[in-house]
């Protein structure tokens, strides 16, 4: 885990479009495999991410909603794209669209997760960057952090009821339906 909070400075890094940021984890979203891109977006070094929660580069503007969406397609044995910022180990932020798979081993048994993320398209991140700030400000407004997350899972599933879509459907409608 990190030894202090680490602030986010406003500073964005972007991903080249022929490249791919590779991690896999455990069971418990322990970083297991962390590929070069991966390290120099985040600002770790091998040693510094191998082991640790992949939440390690959580950034604070993200909605937990959107980790519990992520989480239980996973749980159901289904692969989930998500736009995702994350935060550098020296308070820089990334994008990315991310695409995160349950592992399996040859006897059918979850041994872990496998997460590709490429660079999103730039009008992408800016409508889904409102959604995000809708779902933190609900987050916000409650004192229990268990209460706002009900409350931006709420405004999630209103919001995707109110367009018609599912959260995959919204992925790719930004996207315009390309899967690169």
């Amino acid at each position: 885990m990190r030894a202090t909070q680490i602030r986010p400075t406003g500073v964005e890094r972007t991903l080249g479009d022929d490249e791919l940021i590779v991690t896999k984890t455990d069971t418990q979203g322990r970083i297991t495999y962390a590929n070069d891109v991966f390290l120099r977006m985040s600002a770790l070094t091998e040693a510094e991410a191998l082991g640790q929660p992949h939440n390690l580069i959580r950034h604070p503007d993200m909605p937990r909603a959107v980790f519990k969406l992520l989480w239980d397609t996973l749980e159901r044995g289904h692969e989930v794209f998500a736009y995702v910022q994350n935060l550098a180990a020296d308070g820089a932020h990334y994008w990315v669209l991310a695409h995160v798979t349950p592992s399996y081993d040859a006897g059918g048994r979850l041994v872990g997760y496998h997460s590709s993320r490429r660079a999103p398209e730039p009008a992408a991140v800016h409508a889904v960057r409102q959604v995000y700030a809708d779902l933190r400000a609900e987050e916000q407004r409650h004192t229990g952090s268990r209460d706002g997350l009900e409350a931006s899972w709420d405004r999630l599933q209103r919001l995707l009821d109110e367009r018609g879509q599912t959260y995959d459907e919204f992925v790719w409608e930004l996207t315009d339906g390309e899967r690169r």
